[in-house]
């Protein structure tokens, strides 16, 4: 160890620092424990990844408090934010604090494995495709790759995940699960009455939260936060993303023109954003919107989004409620795994992958 450790830092071979982090389990997070002084190469991204202190807006998204929801103006709220800035954050949505907590430290109980124990869940030993241990995105097609660490981890069943998923955090990210339903389905069914959707039968209930998704990210304390990113710049798949930050900051949301908006960590609060999938079933009513991670020099930070999706065999386009008055579709009918596929064949992009659903 000492020898391969020895030729990191001197940043004399890619492909040692490649085994390292990714075949050897260590991670990114490995990198930043053996006190690198610069960056690999590897993880420099290009300036136009990177934002400047002046392209940072002194804005805020809304923050929407969940307890007045059956009020007409705290709906309207939802909507309007969904509709405008694509990302609002939620307070008294009913998840216990303590909930919160307990997945935060599980992530970090995950994160703290030795890096044998990780290694298991890597894609070529992984008991199960929906159980993912990996690093940065898609490091085969990225050219720089980000500075993140995850475990992804795909809900099939109570029993599956039971059997499958890391025992260090597994009952604690069910149990976030299932608490967290009871507010999605809240949210989801005030932006479905905007959109004239009065019934969410088994099939609707389907097409909008038929599958979920977790991840336990990881973004260890970077060399040099100012030359690379934790996630660059793109929009979720999903219908909506619930995700539950811890104190240390460093989401950006896109703004207008080429100004980004911080979202500063709210104690108890969620962050919500509408997914690719809610944008092309409303016809673009809702915005997906680009965002991004910067990286810190000082502080280990985790996120825990959870991505409520389509399942992989429905087809999603223009809902024909928001079709009914003739408006006319700004997307086609597209099978959802395959755009998932798309999304994940390529780096993070910005919006782009939306463009995969667009009638031309």
């Amino acid at each position: 160890m000492a020898q391969t450790t020895a030729v990191l830092i001197n940043h004399s071979s890619s492909d040692a620092i490649t085994d390292f982090v990714l075949k050897q389990g260590n991670g990114v997070k490995g990198l930043s424990e053996i006190g690198l002084k610069n960056l690999p190469k590897q993880y420099v991204q290009p300036l136009e990844e990177i934002i400047s202190e002046d392209k940072i807006m002194p804005q805020a998204i809304p923050i929407i408090d969940m307890s007045e929801l059956d009020g007409p103006a705290a709906e309207e709220s939802v909507c309007r934010a969904a509709e405008k800035w694509g990302f609002f954050q939620i307070i008294n949505h009913g998840v216990p604090i303590e909930v919160l907590e307990n997945v935060k430290e599980a992530t970090h109980r995950f994160f703290r494995l030795p890096a044998e124990e990780k290694r298991k869940y890597l894609k070529e030993f992984s008991p199960s495709n929906n159980v993912r241990f990996g690093t940065s995105f898609s490091p085969e097609v990225e050219k720089a790759l980000e500075w993140k660490d995850y475990v992804s981890l795909f809900y099939v069943s109570e029993d599956e995940a039971s059997a499958l998923w890391p025992s260090v955090c597994r009952d604690q990210v069910l149990d976030y699960m299932r608490r967290s339903e009871t507010v999605i389905r809240r949210l989801l069914d005030v932006l479905m009455k905007n959109l004239k959707v009065t019934e969410t039968d088994g099939t609707k209930e389907s097409l909008l939260m038929g599958s979920k998704r977790i991840n336990l990210n990881y973004y260890p304390i970077c060399p040099k936060p100012e030359l690379t990113v934790g996630i660059g710049r793109h929009s979720d798949v999903s219908t909506l993303t619930v995700l539950l930050q811890d104190g240390v900051g460093g989401l950006y949301v896109r703004g207008d023109d080429d100004y980004w908006i911080h979202v500063p960590p709210v104690d108890g609060s969620l962050v919500i954003n509408v997914g690719d999938a809610l944008q092309i079933m409303s016809n673009g009513r809702y915005k997906s919107v680009e965002h991004c991670v910067m990286t810190d020099g000082s502080k280990n930070r985790i996120s825990i989004p959870i991505f409520i999706n389509p399942r992989p065999s429905d087809k999603i386009s223009p809902l024909r409620e928001v079709l009914a008055s003739g408006e006319k579709a700004v997307y086609k009918e597209v099978l959802y795994s395959d755009y998932v596929k798309h999304f994940f064949r390529k780096a993070h992009n910005g919006k782009k992958t939306v463009d995969f659903a667009k009638i031309r």
